[in-house]
């Protein structure tokens, strides 16, 4: 009987080492996050946000009309020390909609980037593994996706499965998982001629066993790179369907709906649609920021 030990033991020893590394690598992006005043702060609006769109209704001063509720003795009243951000035509509060608001505005973005990165990541992976007629039928697949713009197509995916926040997370989705297959294709094909998976391959090792142990974790940098500007994209789009009445129905809180219901009065009562669109703009800006100093952290060419 052949004995196991000794693979048992290289494959202790390279999860250790991937362990250390992953540590390590995450202390380094730590030191420069808290170095760079821009990606710090573009951190710490990220993780206000995030608070309060987890703890919403305990953050939203008047928690009823965020998610709603009209009162109509209040209408259109402009900022003041009662209310903040003033009211819109019925009475809400700007500002209590806003941090209601943040739910759709930051956590449906960040499932919409996972379940791209779910559904790309692996098919790149694959295809640039394998190469040959999976290669291409995978990749053609891809080029019909991207010779669309990404907002176009979710718009017209959006309408055909109708209006709603989740009809216009699953048009994201679709449009958004393209990107990261090219990304996880270009790397597997630069690993698949490497030593380490030819000596996986050499023991026997399975291709589902090689792409998801070997190829795919050496995909993570670039595409949290990617990952990390797109939320700012997505954001930008959610908040574009809200806009034309595709995303977040009324009378659901939601910035790019917020921005849509003020515009009719932005010449008067300006606070309606300047906030939520000063919110939308921070917080994508927030992403950017981090996504840049993310890129530059990850970007082998600086090494050079």
């Amino acid at each position: 009987m052949m004995d196991d030990r000794p693979q048992k033991t290289m494959t202790i020893a390279a999860t250790s080492t991937r362990s250390t590394d992953s540590t390590r690598t995450a202390r380094h992006v730590l030191s420069v996050i808290l170095r760079d005043p821009l990606s710090l702060t573009g951190t710490f609006i990220i993780i206000l946000v995030l608070f309060m769109a987890v703890f919403a209704e305990q953050a939203a001063p008047y928690p009823e009309e965020g998610k709603g509720k009209t009162n109509a003795p209040n209408t259109l009243m402009a900022p003041s020390a009662d209310h903040w951000f003033g009211t819109d035509k019925l009475g809400r509060d700007i500002l209590s909609r806003i941090i209601m608001g943040a739910r759709s505005a930051l956590i449906v973005p960040i499932g919409v980037v996972l379940f791209a990165v779910l559904l790309g990541a692996p098919l790149g992976a694959l295809a640039g593994y394998k190469g040959g007629w999976l290669d291409e039928v995978i990749m053609r697949i891809t080029d019909l996706f991207l010779a669309f713009p990404s907002l176009l197509l979710a718009m017209a995916i959006a309408s055909a499965l109708g209006r709603g926040l989740d009809k216009a997370a699953i048009a994201l989705v679709v449009s958004w998982w393209p990107w990261y297959t090219r990304i996880a294709r270009g790397v597997a094909v630069g690993l698949r001629e490497r030593y380490f998976v030819e000596a996986a391959q050499a023991i026997g090792v399975s291709d589902a066993v090689i792409i998801f142990r070997h190829i795919l974790p050496n995909t993570i940098s670039p595409i949290l790179v990617q990952a990390t500007v797109d939320m700012g994209t997505v954001i930008l789009a959610m908040g574009g369907l809200a806009f034309l009445g595709l995303g977040t129905q009324p009378p659901a809180p939601d910035w790019g709906l917020m921005v849509s219901e003020g515009r009719t009065y932005i010449l008067e009562q300006w606070w309606i649609a300047t906030f939520p669109g000063m919110a939308i703009f921070i917080v994508v800006l927030a992403f950017n920021l981090l996504g840049d100093t993310l890129r530059d952290i990850f970007d082998p060419r600086q090494y050079k």
